[in-house]
C-alpha cells in the first residue's frame, strides 16, 4: 500500500475580519457595501460649476472624495472607476460671462470721467439698493425713493452695530454682501464726483469708478443689454478658463485626476434624447419649448419615489427654486416641485437645436445622462456635498430612473459634510469665501489634508486658525520628528553592519511591539470599515508612533532595527494611503516635499556617506577631549561644535549628541536648521552684548574715578586749582593755613580741608599704581 499524507483539515477563524460598511445617504445608516460585480466600483462624482475660483468648499469636497476613493483603491483593494462631470453651462456660468463682457465693453467703451457715467453708476446704484440691500432692511429702515443717497450715510452708520447687521442677516443672508457692494461703489462714486469737481476726468479714474462699482454696474447692465449677448464663444471662454483653474488647484491639493472627465456641453444631443426618452415614458411634459419633469406622476408610480433622499423637503420652494437657477421661468408647470429637464433659451443665452425648439439642458439633467453614458441604468456609488442632496441629487435619481423604468439607479449616496470658518458656512454665492491659492500660501497641501483626516468625512467641518496650528500641526510634527529619528537610527544600522553576537535580539519588548503592530494593523482596518473612520485611522498611528517611541528609549535595550523598520513603513504606507505622502515612495515614512532646485536628487543617498565620515571624526575627538579633562583641550570642543552649529547646518544636517557618546544623524530643513540655529545665535549675542556693554560701562566708571586722582594732593589747593588768592598760606603738604587775609582757617573749614585732601592723597595714590602697570 503506498504511503499516504496525512489527513488535513480546515483551519477555523479565531476572529473575523470586518467588512465594509458606508453611512448611505440612501439610509442614513451605515450599510455593508456590496458592489454589483465583483471588486469592480462604478462611482460617480458630482463635478464643479466654474464661473469662479475654487475656494475652500472645494478643497473639502473634492479632497475628501479624494481620501475615500483612495481607501478604496489603494486599501481595500477595489477596481474603481472614477466619472467626473465639469458643469460647463449652467444659468451661474452665463450671468457671469454677461455681467463680465458687459461691464468689459463699458469699461473699453469709456475715455474720460464724464457726467453720463457718474449718472449711468449712480441709477444702477439706486436700483441694486432698492432691489438688494432693501431685503435685509427694517420697515424703518427703508430708503425713501428718490432720497437714498441722503440716507446712505446713516444706514452706514447702523451697518457698524452688529446687532443691527444681525437682524439684517436674519432677513436675507446676503444683505452683507449687498450691502458691501452698495458701500464701495458709493464710497467711489462720491470720490468721482469730487475728482469731476477738480477737472480731473482722467480714463484711468473713471475705469477706477467701474471697476469699483462692477457688482452693481453688471446687474443694470444685464438688465438692459443681456439679452444682446449671443456668442457662444463668451460662455465657453469663462467656463475653460475656471476649469484649467480648478484642476490646477485640484494638483496642488494631491487630488488625482477622475478616469474618466465629462463636460456637459460635449453631451447636449445625448440630452436631448434623454429627455426624449423620459417624455415618451410619461414623466415629462412641454411648457413653451421647455421641457418639464413630472414629479406626481412620477411619485405615484410603481417602484418610484420622488426625493429618496430627502423625502421632508419636497415642499421647499426656496430649495427648489433655487435648484432651477437665476434665468429660469416657471410658468405653465403642474406642479412646484417639477423642474426643467430642458429649458427654452431666451435671448442671451446660448442654444442648441432640438425638437422643442432651440434651448439647453436643465442643471440637474446632466449628471443623469453622463453618467448613464459611461454607467448605464446603475451605478454602486455617487457622491457630492451635502448641499446638493435635494433638490439635485433626488431630481438627478427621479429623471434617471424614469428613463430607465428602474426602481434604484444609485446604491450609494455619500455626501460630504458642510464647511464652517471660524464656526461661520463658507458660500461663493455669499462671497465670504477663502479660496484654494489663498490657503496654500497659509498652509500646506498635507496640512490641509491632515485637517480633513481628523475629522469624518460626512460631518461637518469648522476651519479654524486653532485647528490648523493645534491638532494639525502637533500631528505633522509628531509623525516628522518620529520618521526623522527612525531614518537616522537605520542609516546608523547600516553603516555599523549587521550584530554578530550570538544573541536573540526578539526578547520581550520586542514581542510586545510586534503585536502593538498587528494590533494597530487590526484596528486600523477596522476603523475604515466603520464607513471610511479616518480621526480613528489617525488615531491608531499615532498610538503606534507612542509605543515605538517608547520602545526606543527602554534604558540598556539594543534596538531591533528591522523591526522598528517594519513598522515604520507601516505607518509611512498607510499615510501615504490617505494621499499625505511626498517624494520617493521607498523612502520610509511620509516623505518630504523637495524644492525644484533639488530634483529627483535623493539627499540621503548622496550626503549620508560624507556625514558619517565627518560624525565619526567629531565623535573621536569630543572622546579624546573628554577623557583628558584638560582645558587646553576647549579648542578642540569649539571646533567639534563648530562642525555641528555652522558648517553642516546649511547642508540640513543636524547632530543630536547621545549619552553613549555617539552623534545621531538627522537630516532636516536647511532653513528649519539655520532658522533655529540663528534665534539661539541672536540670543547669545544679545547675551553677550549686554554682558560687554556692563563691563564698558564699570570700565568707564573706573577711568573717571582714576582720572580724579592725577592732580597730587600738594597742588589741589593752590592756584590754579583753586582761584588766585582763596588761600595766604600752606604747610609743607600744601594744605591751606590761612585764608587770602591773612587770617587762620576756623577749625571747621581746616577739618574740611584735610579731609579732602585725605581723599585726594588716596586716589593719587590709585592713580600712581594704575599708570605703573599700565606702563
Amino acid at each position: 500500500m503506498a504511503v499516504q499524507q496525512p489527513p488535513w483539515s480546515l483551519p477555523t477563524q479565531k476572529d473575523t475580519e470586518p467588512v465594509l460598511k458606508v453611512y448611505n445617504s440612501l439610509t442614513r445608516t451605515k450599510t455593508e457595501f456590496v458592489p454589483i460585480v465583483g471588486r469592480h466600483v462604478k462611482w460617480y462624482n458630482c463635478g464643479p460649476t466654474v464661473y469662479d475660483s475654487s475656494h475652500m468648499g472645494h478643497a473639502r469636497n473634492y479632497v475628501t472624495q479624494d481620501i475615500l476613493r483612495r481607501i478604496m483603491t489603494d486599501y481595500f483593494g477595489y477596481d474603481v472607476h472614477f466619472v467626473m462631470n465639469i458643469t460647463d453651462i449652467d444659468d451661474k456660468i452665463i450671468l457671469r460671462a454677461r455681467h463680465n463682457h458687459l461691464v468689459s465693453e463699458l469699461r473699453s467703451e469709456t475715455s474720460a470721467l464724464t457726467k453720463e457715467l457718474l449718472e449711468e453708476v449712480l441709477a444702477a446704484w439706486v436700483s441694486y439698493v432698492q432691489s438688494k440691500v432693501v431685503k435685509g432692511l427694517a420697515e424703518s429702515d427703508r430708503l425713501p425713493s428718490g432720497k437714498e443717497r441722503e440716507t446712505w450715510p446713516t444706514l452706514m452708520q447702523h451697518f457698524q452695530d452688529k446687532a443691527w447687521k444681525q437682524l439684517g442677516l436674519q432677513k436675507d443672508e446676503k444683505f452683507e454682501m449687498h450691502f458691501n457692494a452698495a458701500n464701495a461703489t458709493y464710497n467711489a462714486l462720491v470720490q468721482a464726483e469730487e475728482q469731476r469737481r477738480s477737472s480731473q476726468t482722467d480714463v484711468e479714474l473713471a475705469h477706477a469708478l467701474i471697476d469699483a462699482s462692477k457688482d452693481v454696474l453688471a446687474l443694470a447692465l444685464d438688465k438692459q443689454y443681456g439679452n444682446t449677448v449671443s456668442d457662444h464663444t463668451i460662455f465657453r471662454s469663462l467656463a475653460a478658463y475656471w476649469e484649467g483653474e480648478f484642476f490646477k488647484d485640484m494638483r496642488r491639493l494631491r487630488v488625482r485626476d477622475p478616469d474618466t472627465l465629462t463636460r456637459v456641453t460635449e453631451y447636449v444631443p445625448e440630452i436631448v434624447s434623454f429627455v426624449e426618452g423620459i417624455v415618451k415614458n410619461g414623466y415629462g411634459y412641454e411648457v413653451d419649448g421647455s421641457v418639464y419633469f413630472d414629479t406626481r406622476t412620477f411619485d405615484k408610480a410603481d417602484n418610484h419615489s420622488y426625493a429618496k433622499l430627502e423625502p421632508w423637503s419636497k415642499g421647499n420652494l426656496e430649495l427648489l427654486e433655487e435648484g432651477e437657477g437665476a434665468l429660469s421661468t416657471t410658468t405653465g408647470r403642474r406642479s412646484p416641485a417639477d423642474f426643467a429637464l430642458w429649458k427654452a433659451s431666451k435671448p442671451g443665452e446660448p442654444s442648441w437645436p432640438s425638437q422643442w425648439g432651440p434651448g439647453r439642458p436643465g442643471w440637474h439633467i446632466e449628471c443623469s445622462v453622463m453618467a448613464s453614458a459611461v454607467f448605464g441604468d446603475n451605478m454602486d456609488i455617487h457622491s457630492g456635498g451635502i448641499d446638493l442632496a435635494f433638490p439635485h441629487h433626488d431630481n438627478e435619481m427621479a429623471q434617471s430612473e424614469a428613463y430607465h423604468n428602474c426602481s434604484t439607479w444609485v446604491n450609494y449616496f455619500i455626501h460630504t459634510g458642510h464647511l464652517h470658518i471660524e464656526g461661520l458656512k463658507m458660500s461663493k454665492s455669499l462671497k465670504n469665501f477663502i479660496t484654494i491659492d489663498e490657503i496654500l500660501q497659509k498652509y500646506s497641501a498635507r496640512q490641509l489634508r491632515l485637517a480633513f483626516l481628523t475629522q469624518l468625512w460626512n460631518s461637518k467641518v469648522d476651519f479654524s486658525e486653532s485647528l490648523m496650528t493645534g491638532e494639525v500641526r502637533g500631528i505633522e510634527i509628531a509623525f516628522n520628528n518620529f520618521f526623522t529619528n527612525v531614518k537616522a537610527l537605520v542609516s546608523q544600522a547600516e553603516a555599523d553592519g549587521p550584530k554578530l553576537d550570538d544573541k536573540n535580539h526578539l526578547q520581550d519588548a520586542e514581542r510586545e511591539l510586534t503585536d502593538s503592530l498587528h494590533a494597530s494593523q487590526a484596528a486600523f482596518r477596522a476603523a475604515l470599515c466603520d464607513s471610511f473612520n479616518t480621526p480613528e485611522a489617525i488615531n491608531v498611528l499615532r498610538d503606534l508612533v507612542s509605543r515605538t517611541n517608547v520602545y526606543l528609549k527602554l534604558p540598556g535595550s539594543n534596538v531591533e532595527i528591522a523591526l522598528v523598520q517594519r513598522v515604520t513603513r507601516w505607518i509611512g504606507d498607510m499615510l501615504r494611503m490617505f494621499g499625505l505622502g511626498e517624494g520617493d515612495l521607498v523612502e520610509i515614512g511620509w516623505g518630504q516635499e523637495r524644492s525644484a532646485d533639488e530634483g529627483n536628487i535623493n539627499r540621503e543617498e548622496v550626503l549620508m556617506p560624507y556625514l558619517r565620515t565627518l560624525s565619526s571624526f567629531r565623535d573621536g575627538v569630543r572622546r579624546l577631549a573628554i577623557a583628558k579633562g584638560d582645558s587646553a583641550l576647549k579648542d578642540i570642543l569649539t571646533l567639534c561644535d563648530k562642525l555641528r552649529d555652522v558648517d553642516l547646518v546649511p547642508l540640513g544636517v543636524a547632530l543630536d549628541d547621545q549619552e553613549d557618546g555617539k552623534a545621531l544623524v538627522k537630516l532636516v530643513s536647511p532653513a528649519e536648521l539655520i532658522k533655529a540655529r540663528d534665534e539661539k545665535r541672536a540670543q547669545a549675542e544679545a547675551k553677550a552684548a549686554r554682558k560687554a556693554a556692563a563691563a564698558e560701562a564699570e570700565r568707564q566708571k573706573r577711568l573717571a574715578a582714576l582720572e580724579k586722582g592725577r592732580l597730587p594732593p600738594q597742588e589741589m589747593y593752590r592756584p590754579p586749582n583753586v582761584p588766585e588768592g582763596t588761600y595766604g598760606s600752606w604747610d609743607e603738604n600744601g594744605i591751606p593755613l590761612t585764608d587770602s587775609e591773612g587770617k587762620e582757617l576756623s577749625k571747621s573749614a581746616g577739618k574740611k580741608v584735610q579731609k579732602e585732601w585725605t581723599l585726594q592723597k588716596k586716589r593719587h595714590e590709585e592713580f600712581l599704581e594704575w599708570q605703573k602697570q599700565a606702563q
